[in-house]
């Protein structure tokens, strides 16, 4: 008798044990299936956050930019540099890199005591100096032609051509990345040339922009020179990680953002002093319509926002890529123009909206044939597909 009550005693712990371990791997598989949605959700909050970094940086730095010719700003170089003078603020990033390292080399040193790491080979310090150096060089090139865009060129017009460096990144990238030219691609090319040819022809745009003819040809050409150079640097730049480094992280893609932005304020400091238009910035400084303090912080907000523009850029690229960031960045050009028509009393007559509406079709284009690029990976490895 007392053997059958020990019995039914042990079934009834053990049934109790089976349940509690039923309840518990039930709240384990809702864990994770809840997990994913929640990390995928503040995936998307991020993003929502750096997109809007990005567009809003982007926008207020152009008019800023714009309000500082217009109110009687007259130095090139200084409107070039404040495109490029706050990259200090990505210094802290390497004081985060350094923990980071240092906690991850006492990881792997406590699990793996017995295996050897493994080094890749790594490029000499100098050709990987020599690409910093042409990438400021570039970026310094960059910067001089859009501020002389900006400068003799109407904000509306100068945005829009702006959406001609996704053509550039294409073309240049098909001689050194090996891209390929599909229907999209074409079709987005040829949109974007259409669009800018527009803007040549539209009658009445050197009237617009209070500038002769010849100052208005210059400033397009510089616009679209500067737009080539952009989408030169995004093709170079991919060259320098996949073939140069051999690996794409955020960490590189600071590394280039900081030391392309050093040798560009320098060069561009040597710009502003060997042309002796520093010897002038104090008269212009007090012939500024809005008054010194206004020109102090036209030209200091405009280095901040740039720098907004900046924290978004690299966040996206964190998250996402450095081609979503540019493509988003394209996408909030049109911005630009409808902000101009309150601010500036800028008109958009219709060759300028249909300018606008190609260029925003060719931007469509361009980003349906990459989203189609990132389907086929992930088709062709599905691995990823289960990654949050």
């Amino acid at each position: 008798m007392e053997e059958v009550q020990e019995t039914q005693v042990q079934l009834s712990i053990r049934a109790e044990e089976a349940n509690e371990g039923d309840s518990h791997s039930y709240a384990n598989e809702s864990n994770q299936s809840t997990s994913p949605q929640t990390r995928k959700l503040g995936l998307w909050i991020r993003i929502g956050i750096y997109s809007f970094l990005l567009l809003s940086g982007q926008a207020t730095a152009t008019l800023l930019g714009r309000l500082y010719y217009e109110k009687g700003g007259k130095s090139k170089w200084m409107g070039s540099l404040v495109q490029l003078v706050g990259f200090p603020i990505l210094l802290p990033y390497y004081l985060f890199r350094k923990k980071k390292i240092k906690t991850e080399n006492n990881q792997n040193t406590t699990t793996n005591t017995n295996t050897l790491p493994i080094q890749s080979k790594k490029p000499s310090m100098l050709i990987v100096a020599s690409f910093y150096l042409v990438f400021g060089l570039i970026i310094a090139a960059i910067c001089y032609l859009y501020s002389v865009g900006l400068m003799y060129l109407p904000v509306s017009t100068y945005s829009i051509i702006l959406a001609s460096q996704l053509a550039f990144n294409a073309f240049f990238s098909f001689f050194l990345n090996s891209h390929k030219f599909t229907p999209y691609i074409i079709n987005s090319l040829v949109l974007l040339t259409i669009s800018s040819v527009l803007l040549v022809l539209e009658p009445g745009s050197q009237k617009s922009s209070k500038v002769s003819k010849g100052k208005y040809a210059i400033g397009f050409v510089c616009t679209v020179g500067g737009s080539a150079g952009y989408g030169l640097v995004l093709s170079l730049t991919q060259f320098f990680m996949n073939k140069v480094i051999k690996k794409e992280s955020f960490s590189v893609i600071v590394d280039v953002l900081l030391f392309q932005s050093l040798v560009a304020t320098v060069v561009i400091l040597v710009g502003l002093f060997a042309s002796s238009e520093w010897s002038t910035l104090r008269i212009e400084m007090n012939e500024f319509e809005l008054g010194k303090v206004s020109y102090v912080m036209t030209l200091s907000w405009t280095a901040i926002t740039w720098q907004v523009f900046s924290i978004g850029l690299l966040g996206l690229i964190l998250e996402v890529s450095s081609l979503f960031s540019n493509v988003i960045g394209v996408l909030g050009l049109p911005i630009v123009p409808i902000m101009a028509v309150f601010f500036f009393h800028e008109k958009m007559n219709a060759i300028k909206v249909m300018s606008m509406v190609m260029a925003v079709w060719g931007f469509v284009s361009y980003a349906y044939q990459n989203y189609l690029d990132n389907q086929s990976s992930k088709n062709d490895n599905p691995i990823t597909n289960s990654s949050p």
